[in-house]
């Protein structure tokens, strides 16, 4: 008996994606899968429900209580949990540090639960990476917003009126969000700053064609994050760092540590540095921001320059966003499917590092310590 795969329209604010577009749906369905769809679930990142061939319809109660695995992009709310059934495996983002009712509905329910940002960063899992794939969306949408509200043009231009000098952009943070928004910004024609604690990035800041900002702090951590800086690290950071925001006309800021707030890198002193109508686009805004002024959600002008605190940014190019986290999706559950069938791996590093919840149990160690606590 072929096993339901399921995917909803999402009920989230300002989410406009969808987990099961119609290329990977057709992928699924050749490996024998059911493929159940609530109608309308594709229509905000523009996939119509004509797009897809193949598949079954029905409302949202339809799909949570036939679906065998339910695939979301934001978390299910615990009303959702609770109608799916006892045996369903939920894939998707489910935010375990932020959603304590949610994750013990699942674990009341039996429910079997991988969370994508618990994904082990290892070269095998690389196509299963959704953190760094809507990462990419976001810093290419960053640079956007940036070149967007900047009274400036980005390149250099020569004009019968004269020349235009390029503007300077400094990126913080050369993860995947980072990188992409170095290279989109070059792309534009901006000359591009970047700075990472982690040495180890400037070599992909380089080759990107920005130069890297040198600051006699290196911060490695596990896993291809940053650690927390000491209090004497973060004074020496800052003193460099708050000259290069005070040159810079945009300034975009993507640095993060998994499961904390977001470090506080740019100070009200900083911002106050930098020359009217500048822009900052701080990309961590959901974690608390990187600057001490920003408001999730909001942009805000402080003495000329406006500092901008998107919030979902991935959302705002739903239709690509989508085509990749499907993907990876489909990448992470193929592994699974034996001609219809679901047949877990638990022996298998991945699936075992991204299970949430199982069995009734809450088989993460850092959230299970943290509900506990």
């Amino acid at each position: 008996m072929p096993i339901t795969i399921g995917a909803l329209r999402e009920i989230a604010p300002r989410e406009t994606r969808v987990s099961l577009v119609p290329e990977v749906a057709e992928k699924f369905l050749r490996a024998g899968v059911r493929i159940l769809l609530e109608r309308g679930a594709g229509e905000r990142a523009n996939f119509p429900d004509t797009a897809y061939h193949g598949v079954g319809w029905g409302d949202a109660a339809e799909v949570l209580a036939q679906a065998d695995v339910l695939l979301s992009v934001q978390p299910l709310t615990a009303a959702q949990i609770g109608a799916l059934k006892a045996s369903a495996v939920l894939v998707g983002f489910l935010q375990p540090h932020a959603r304590r009712e949610e994750i013990l509905a699942l674990q009341r329910g039996g429910i079997t639960s991988f969370a994508m940002e618990l994904i082990p960063r290892i070269s095998r899992a690389q196509s299963m990476d959704a953190l760094s794939s809507q990462a990419a969306v976001a810093g290419y949408k960053a640079a956007l917003i940036a070149a967007d509200h900047l009274q400036k043009f980005l390149p250099m231009l020569t004009t019968a009126a004269g020349t235009i000098r390029p503007a300077q952009v400094l990126v913080i943070g050369a993860g995947v969000a980072g990188l992409q928004a170095i290279a989109t910004a070059r792309r534009l024609g901006a000359v591009v700053e970047a700075y990472d604690v982690r040495g180890a990035t400037r070599e992909q800041v380089k080759s990107l064609g920005a130069k890297f900002v040198d600051t006699g702090v290196s911060a490695e951590g596990s896993g291809g994050y940053a650690r927390e800086l000491t209090a004497a690290e973060l004074h020496t950071q800052q003193e460099v760092l708050e000259a290069r925001i005070a040159a810079a006309d945009a300034v975009i800021s993507t640095a993060a540590v998994p499961g904390r707030p977001a470090p506080k890198i740019i100070r009200r002193a900083a911002l106050e540095r930098m020359r009217p109508g500048s822009v900052l686009v701080d990309l961590v805004a959901e974690q608390g921001g990187n600057c001490e002024l920003t408001q999730a959600g909001q942009t805000i002008v402080h003495q000329g320059v406006q500092v901008i605190g998107p919030v979902n940014l991935a959302a705002a190019l739903a239709y690509n966003a989508s085509e990749m986290y499907a993907r990876n999706l489909l990448n992470f559950l193929t592994p699974a499917l034996n001609h219809g069938a679901l047949e877990i791996n638990w022996d298998d590093e991945v699936f075992r590092a991204a299970c949430l919840t199982h069995a009734g149990e809450i088989r993460h160690e850092p959230t299970r310590t943290a509900i506990a606590g």
